[in-house]
């Protein structure tokens, strides 16, 4: 699988979990996924930021709760962008909240916080010298960043403004946001990946893709927020290695289109998903999918 250094404005580029007790979720993300810890903070810092990396690149990160946060255990999706503050003011003319306005990370890179139109939380990422995830797509590294939201149709005016995304609609019903042009980026680095999708049996348009939309439906609890869906070599062994690590399964091992995953809930009660690569489940409807009840 790829290694990277860097995205395109747009794109999700990192992911980490605030918890209460960071130093035990890494212990728990190190042995579900093979990570190495690594403390970029120091002893002396006034929060942790425990880094995990697969063979030297960074994959994800674990942090405490910042101050004035909420109290609860989360995983947080950040989109590259050029500037944070200019993705900051797009955020409020589309109607948006910015919860954080920008501010600077040391010299890692700029960030701000914000909600959608529904409330769902992101943070919009300013690069520096951290570029981002440089492992993605394989076992125990971020595969796709997954928006949950009760309107769809609201959070494509949102996200079309800030960040210019549109929205494919798959075969078996299911939608992702795309970015077009990124395609032609990622080809830069894989010059045949558009004829290995189109051999695979994607669908037109899905080299743009650079999330997930997945509409919450009315008799469903779940509240609008972005979540975080990591690849694994074999989903039902990972969602049995996360139960016997402290996790709760939310939703077993179940097919859905291209995919086999599960719905995790990490000890300190971080949500996420663990999905395996399916391809000769393609052509499977998206309706009733575990992915719909990911939380």
């Amino acid at each position: 699988m790829p290694d990277r250094d860097r995205y395109i404005p747009g794109v999700p580029c990192w992911a980490d979990t605030s918890q209460p007790d960071p130093q035990a979720a890494a212990d728990f993300y190190s042995r579900l996924f093979g990570w190495e810890i690594v403390d970029v903070m120091g002893a002396d810092a006034p929060g942790t930021y425990l880094v995990g990396r697969i063979r030297g690149g960074d994959a994800g990160a674990v942090s405490s709760i910042p101050d004035g946060a909420p109290p609860a255990a989360m995983w947080n999706t950040y989109v590259w962008v050029e500037s944070a503050d200019d993705a900051a003011a797009r955020a409020w003319e589309a109607h948006g909240t910015v919860i954080t306005e920008p501010f600077d990370v040391g010299d890692a890179g700029r960030m701000a916080v914000i909600a959608d139109t529904e409330g769902a939380v992101f943070c919009v990422w300013e690069a520096k010298q951290h570029r981002g995830a440089a492992i993605v797509n394989e076992h125990g590294s971020v595969n796709f960043n997954d928006l949950h939201t009760r309107d769809p149709e609201k959070a494509k005016a949102f996200y079309g403004t800030v960040f210019g995304w549109e929205v494919l609609e798959l075969d078996g019903g299911g939608l992702v946001w795309t970015l077009p042009g990124y395609g032609d980026h990622l080809e830069l680095d894989n010059p045949d990946l558009r004829k290995n999708m189109a051999a695979m049996g994607a669908p037109a348009g899905f080299e743009d893709v650079v999330a997930t939309l997945v509409p919450i439906a009315d008799d469903e609890p779940d509240i609008p927020h972005w979540g975080v869906t990591f690849a694994v070599d074999d989903a039902d062994a990972a969602a049995q290695r996360a139960e016997e690590l402290g996790a709760t399964v939310i939703a077993p091992p179940a097919d859905a289109p291209w995919v086999r995953l599960a719905v995790l809930r990490d000890p300190q009660g971080a949500t996420f998903v663990a999905s395996q690569f399916v391809p000769e489940n393609k052509d499977m409807a998206t309706a009733g999918s575990t992915a719909a009840t990911a939380g």
